[in-house]
This record gives C-alpha cells, structure tokens and sequence, in this order.
C-alpha cells in the first residue's frame, strides 16, 4: 500500500515561525546550515518583529536575501498577511526568485497573482511597481482599494533611495510644449536670480541651472496646475503625477537647458497607502554609517532606525585589500594601471613570462562612458545595465577577462571567481537639477560626503559577497584616495570596512613611492593567498563589531516632520519645526545651516511672505549659495589677503592634518577640471575658486553667489583682481563671441562694484583664438590645456614641497619662498601659466 504523505506530519499542527526553524525545517537545503550571522539577525527580528519599521544591517555578502525571504516567509506562515520583496531591478527580481526557489519558498512577480493575493505567495518585484502614480496596490484617490500588506521587505535599502527620489520627480522635458509656457512664467523671476543663468537657458547651454524662487513658485502654482493637469495622462507624467499633484506648491523647481525638474523636499509616501499601513516594514541595508534617507524618503520611524538588528561580530565581510594608488605614488600614470589590470586578467607574469597568478576576472566600475572610453583599448567587454544579466553570468561561470560596467555601483553580485580584481575609476556625479544644485551649496557638508561615502562603500562591495570571499580593490584618482585618507569621509565608512583600511594602509606605507612593481607584489599576495596576508586580513576583522546605534541625523528627521506638517496645512508649524533643527546644529555646519534655513523661509512664506524674505536674509549668511531675497543682496567687495603667503598657510592648516593629504587634496582639485567635458563645468568652477584659496589668493564665484558676473574672482592684490571665465567644456577651436562678450561684460561688472580695482581678464579655454565675429577683450590672458598643464606642474610641486616634512605647510616663510620659485604669486602666475590672445 503507497503511503499518503499529506495525511502524515501535518495535522493541527501550527505552521513554523521563526525563520530559523523554517529553513531547519526545509526538506532540501541549500546550505547545511544558515551562517551564524544570518541566524543571529533572524532571532533579533523575531523578537522585535512586530515594530513596525525595522532596519537590519550586515555586511555586503553577508546574505541577507536569504533573511529577507526568511522574515516574509515567517509573516505569511503568522498570518499577519500579504509579503512583498522590492528589489532595485528586475535583473535583481530574478535573482531573488531564484534564491527563493532554493528555500522552497513560493513567489511570483504578478501582484495580480492569486498566491500572492491569498497570501500563499511572496511578490517579488521592483521599487517602481509599488511607487508609482500608476501603482497596482493602489494611490490615493484613485478610486482603488489599496492592498494590505502584512509586510514589505525592503531589499538593498540605500540603492532604493535615489529610485525613490526619481519616482517622486516630475520632469518636463525642453521638447514638451509645457516648458516654454512655465519658463514664461518664471522669466522675471529666473532673470533677477541670476541674469547668467537665464542667457543659459536661452542659449540651451548644456551647463545651465537656475532654481525658481520658492515664493514664485508657491504664488503661481494655480498657473502651473493649470499648464501641466492637461498632460497628466501622457507618458511622461503620468506615473507621477498622482503623487504630486496635491503637494505641488512644495515642491523645489529647477530649470535646466533639457527640462524643468519638480522635486518634494521629501517624497509623499503617504500616497501609497499599501506601504504606509504596511504592519511591517524591514529594510535590509549594508552597513553604512548614515542611515537618515530611510526616515526622509521612505518616513520611517527614526527612533527605531536607530536601533537596527544586527549580527554580533561584522567579522563576515570577505577579505579585502584596498589600495588608492595615488596616494602610494602621485606619479603612478593611470596607462600604465590600466596595462597592469590587463596583465592581471589575462594572467600576470614575471620577467621570465613565467605565469605568477593564474587568469583572473577584473572588474572596473566607472560613472560614465567618458570614463569608460579610457578602457576601450585594453578590453571589448564594456557593458552597461542592459548587458548586466547574461554578462554577470559570464563573469560567474567562467574567465572573461577585464570587463568594464557604467555607472552600476550597486546591485551587482560578483562572488568568488567572479571577480578577483575590482577598480573604482571615479563615482557617480549628481545628475538633475535639484542634486547639482546641492553640490554647489552643500560642497563640503557632511551630508554631501555621506552620500559620497554610500556610492564608494557601495562599489567596493561588488567583489565580495560572503566571509570565505576575496578580492584586491584599486581605486583610481585622487578624489578616491582622499576618500579613504581624510578622517571625516574614513568616519562615514562601515566599522568592517575601515578596518580594512587600517590594514591596507599598514601595507600601502611600506611600498609608498615605489611603482607599479610594488602594486603588482602586494596584490599577488591577496590573489595568490599568500598565508600571512590571510591570517592578517582574518584577525584585522576578527574583533570588529557593528554600531550599536545607527545614525539618523537630526535636521533629517526635522525635514521629513516639516514636510508632513506643510503637506496637511500646518505651514507656520513646519517653519517651527525646521528652526528647531538649525538650533540643534549651533555653529556647525554653517552651509548646511542655511540650506534649512532657506527650507524655513519656504514654508513661512505661505503664511507670511514678509517673514520668509528676513528668513532667507538670514540663511544668505550662513550660506551664499542659497536662493537671493526678492530685494537681492548688492555684492560684496573682494579684499584681498594682507600677505598671499600667510593667507596661503594659513588656510593649508586649517585644510589639511598631513602631507599626503595635502598632496591628495591638490591632485584632487586638478582631476576636476575636465576638458570637453559640459557637465563638468560646475565642478571645474569649484575646483578653480579653491585652488585661488591655495595659493593664498581671497576666491569667490561672483556668478553662483549674485546670478551676475564671472565664474571666478581672484584678488591678486590689493589693486589687481583676475576675473576668471571657465569654458573648459567647450570643444571649439576659437572662442566664440559669446563667450568673449561674457568676459567682457564680467570685467564691466567688477568695474562698477569695485572701480577701485585693475581687472585682468582671464578665460580658461581650449583655444587662444578669437572668432571673426567676437572682439577680444583688452589685455586679457588664455590659459589653454597647455598652459594648465603647466601650471598643474607647478601647483603640484608646490605642493610636494611643502608636504616633503610635517607643518611646512603651515609655515608663512616657507610657504612664500615656494609660491616664488614656482611663480605662483599675484604679480606672476597668469604672466607664467596664461598666454595672450593669438591669431588665426
């Protein structure tokens, strides 16, 4: 007689629970046994699993797919009711499908499917599907009925952010009949900002930004209702305006020359109620330090982010050696490193051709396909997101070699033999209007390198994915090696990563100075397992714990409160809450002070638009770069330092704690300014006004700070000013009369603020050349890329110099006898590094 199994073992017996016991309970496991550290978190959560947010930290690799699947089963197997698992991406939705398959755990990826709808079936897809204005679990006022969740586990949390942010964006392209009408009504304002920005726009200059004033766009927005409502159900709208429409006059608006972007300070959640009411919501995250976009994007509970579950020990993360070659050597050419990562890949040799590692897969991660055309000669396999699934499947079953991937700094497993040998060339840049704008008021706030820190630490974790792993990271430029030297980014990193780093560091000071051979031999002792590397790498970590507390950031969890309280009417409230947090910060962070403060004004303007112009006096002192009163601020007069010297040392003291910091820094500076390159010209600005501090020169951006004249002003002297113009995008080969007719009219504003003053006219352009139609202006000076150049030379050797012993930085004698001999003083450097006009 056959034998029923499912009248065997089953009858009233209640379904398992803890996920723990559920994977024990598993006919056929995947594993033998769930890694200690997946088996600690579970527990936590079970015992906390009735909060309602709760946030679970492990390392990258440490498997958390597994616990996510886990902890949805477990809610479904309680009866609490329906389980979604979002993931970034649907490349990344089949990866967790296929893990579940492993955990026997049911899913599917329809939300329609009737084993999801009954709770049999976990869903599996990807943020948009849920945050959408189109949303199948429902918006408000759609009519719809939302779905009630029992959970939703968040996947990869901090990646979901910057898609969350992009959901809750409404963008009118340049080609839509919209944006001439809302430029229309905005002219008048946008011209009184900035009269430079707004001849950008109309020129469609690749490069232009200008914010629309918070108290035009809060008085318009009926008119703005009223041009964009009739486009709501075309593509481009219509998956978000359903989450803005109610909130549209709290909205940040910001013009480019490719659309006007519309942005909440904070995403309305709240208009997916499926994911509001949701009884529990678990994100999963890496270990990073700042973990305050959970509050502001997603609204979670802040006292409960701060407490997130994690394992006892962060000895998990694979083993890891991070150089910054850079900062091993500033004369490393980055030719000569990318030759090494082929040597590597194809199977790195002696001097004998001997093979001393065998063939291993090298990774290089870039931000752009600029960055990437550098790799085109040493490798065919450049692949961007399309390519990722059939090419990361490569890469796992066999040697591909060196492979390239643009702009996939998270999301992408590359386990084991996947990749051996990851590099960092460059992080992603921000990209829309709202986040350029941040880069410029908030350049050097924490929050910015936060942000910065989560890209880096992310990219550095695709090429390990469990504690048994391995893998060697380089990063190249200085902008990377500064972020793993100077002690506030290092500050920001995972307890596990900067552990790491410690260790690195201990290898890269003894082959400091010394050359590729050096690299290639510490890194032979990573890839080829060299005993002492590993029993160093497994103690470094060994005692490493996580934080006990996560951080969330004060005015991050003030932001989320005031938006809430501004989106139900409660303004003057939101204003309040707001000054709170400035009150909090006290004297530090004086940029991030008057960003907040600008918020304040924002909101006080809807009751009181008096009160809101004195706000944003106020915040114009903390921070220059926030948006103008109505009635301006007339600009300030450069003065010049006393001594260039002392201004010099002194702000080298301030800036920098070494030498190789000092080094890195100025290197960094000079990887900014990119030629050709349109969308770089922001950072070349910034990067041009704090070199002018570094030598010791008064430098501000007269443009950024009063809509009106140059890109640079630096005082030379007491009666000389350069007036800087930065074209370092363009690709002509003269300078076109619209250019020439900027400098010009720069050089007439500095006469009429301060007559006081000589003008020198400087323009930093490929081409000494005028155009036929343009008139040069008077004794004006080109630096070309052979100039700058040059002048790169000798700022880096000036720096070397007064990095070559502790504190010369800091010494005004020396300071001024290097800023002569490299011809860097006011009354030399644009005769040394600049060169008059040519001809045709």
């Amino acid at each position: 007689m056959a034998l029923d199994w499912d009248r065997i073992g089953t009858g009233d017996s209640e379904a398992l629970l803890r996920p723990r016991d559920i994977y024990a309970g598993l006919a056929s496991r995947p594993w033998p046994y769930l890694r200690h550290e997946q088996g600690e978190v579970l527990d936590k959560w079970f015992e906390r699993r009735d909060d309602h947010d709760v946030v679970i930290k492990q390392n990258t690799g440490g498997g958390k797919t597994a616990v996510g699947l886990l902890i949805a089963q477990s809610t479904l197997n309680e009866g609490i009711g329906k389980a979604v698992y979002l993931t970034p991406d649907n490349y990344l939705v089949k990866q967790v499908r296929e893990e579940a398959a492993k955990l026997n755990i049911a899913t599917t990826d329809d939300p329609y499917d009737p084993a999801f709808t009954t709770a049999q079936a976990v869903l599996v897809t990807n943020y948009q599907k849920l945050l959408n204005g189109m949303s199948a679990f429902g918006v408000v006022g759609d009519g719809k009925e939302p779905i009630d969740l029992g959970i939703v586990v968040v996947d990869d949390a901090h990646a979901a952010l910057a898609r969350t942010e992009d959901q809750f964006r409404l963008r009118v392209p340049a080609s839509h009949e919209a944006y001439g009408k809302l430029l229309e009504w905005f002219a008048h304002d946008l011209r009184h900002q900035s009269a430079n920005a707004w001849s950008a726009l109309e020129d469609k200059d690749a490069t232009a930004l200008a914010p629309i004033p918070f108290w035009a766009w809060a008085d318009k927005h009926e008119e703005v209702l009223k041009t964009l409502r009739p486009h709501r159900e075309e593509q481009a709208f219509k998956f978000v305006w359903p989450l803005l429409a109610e909130v549209l006059h709290l909205c940040t608006a910001t013009a480019t020359s490719a659309a006007i972007e519309i942005r909440p300070s904070c995403p309305p959640i709240d208009r997916i109620p499926s994911f509001v009411r949701a009884r529990r919501r678990v994100y999963l995250t890496a270990t990073l330090a700042d973990d305050s976009a959970l509050v502001t994007d997603f609204g979670a509970d802040a006292t409960l982010v701060a407490k997130p579950v994690t394992p006892g020990s962060a000895a998990d993360l694979g083993e890891r050696m991070i150089l910054a070659l850079v900062a091993l050597n500033p004369d490393l050419d980055e030719e000569a490193v990318r030759v090494l990562a082929r040597q590597f890949a194809d199977g790195d040799q002696d001097g004998d051709g001997i093979a001393e590692t065998e063939p291993v897969n090298v990774v290089v991660l870039v931000p752009s396909d600029r960055a990437a055309a550098n790799w085109a000669r040493h490798t065919p396999h450049i692949w961007r997101v399309g390519d990722l699934e059939a090419g990361v499947k490569k890469l796992q079953t066999s040697t591909v070699g060196l492979v390239v991937l643009v702009n996939k700094y998270d999301g992408v497993n590359l386990p084991a033999d996947a990749c051996r040998l990851l590099i960092l060339d460059g992080v992603p840049r921000p990209l829309d209007g709202v986040e350029r704008r941040e880069a410029v008021a908030l350049a050097d706030s924490t929050v910015r390198l936060a942000r910065e820190v989560q890209r880096i630490e992310q990219g550095m974790g695709r090429g390990v994915r469990d504690g048994e792993d391995y893998c060697a990271v380089l990063l190249l430029g200085a902008k990377l090696a500064t972020a793993i030297h100077d002690a506030r980014h290092l500050a920001l990193f995972s307890p596990a990563t900067q552990a790491q780093l410690k260790l690195s560091r201990d290898i890269a000071s003894q082959i400091r100075g010394e050359g590729l051979d050096a690299v290639r031999q510490a890194l032979r002792a990573c890839l080829g397992r060299v005993p002492q590397w590993r029993e160093r790498s497994r103690r470094a970590l060994a005692e490493v714990r996580y934080a006990e507390h996560g951080t969330v950031r004060g005015e991050a969890v003030a932001l989320r409160e005031a938006f809430d309280l501004a989106a139900t009417g409660r303004a003057p409230a939101a204003a309040e809450r707001v000054q709170k947090a400035v009150n909090d910060l006290g004297g530090s962070d004086r940029a991030l002070r008057g960003w907040l403060r600008e918020q304040k004004a924002a909101y006080l303007h809807l009751t009181d638009p008096v009160a809101a112009q004195q706000a944003l006096a106020g915040a114009l002192n903390d921070n220059p770069f926030v948006l103008r009163p109505v009635n301006g601020g007339a600009p300030v007069q450069l003065k010049a330092a006393a001594v260039q010297s002392r201004a010099a040392a002194e702000f080298l003291a301030t800036k920098y704690l070494d030498g190789r910091g000092l080094r890195l820094g100025v290197q960094a500076l000079f990887e900014e300014v990119v030629w050709g390159a349109e969308e770089r010209s922001d950072d070349a600005e910034l990067a041009w006004q704090q070199l002018g501090l570094h030598l010791g020169f008064a430098s501000t951006r007269p443009e950024k700070l009063y809509g009106t004249g140059p890109d640079n002003l630096w005082a030379l002297s007491a009666a000389r000013q350069a007036v800087i113009e930065l074209k370092t995008g363009c690709t002509t080969d003269t300078i076109a009369k619209k250019d020439m007719d900027q400098l010009g009219g720069s050089v007439r504003w500095l006469n009429d603020h301060n007559p006081e003053v000589e003008a020198l006219a400087v323009m930093v352009h490929p081409s000494r050349v005028c155009d036929d139609k343009a008139t040069a202006v008077p004794g004006m000076r080109v630096v070309t890329p052979a100039m700058f150049e040059k002048l790169q030379r000798a700022v880096t050797a000036y720096a070397a110099a007064l990095a070559s012993s502790p504190d010369r930085w800091a010494d005004e004698q020396v300071v001024r006898e290097q800023l002569a001999h490299h011809k860097l003083t006011g009354d030399q450097l644009f005769t040394t590094y600049a060169e008059p006009m040519g001809t045709s």
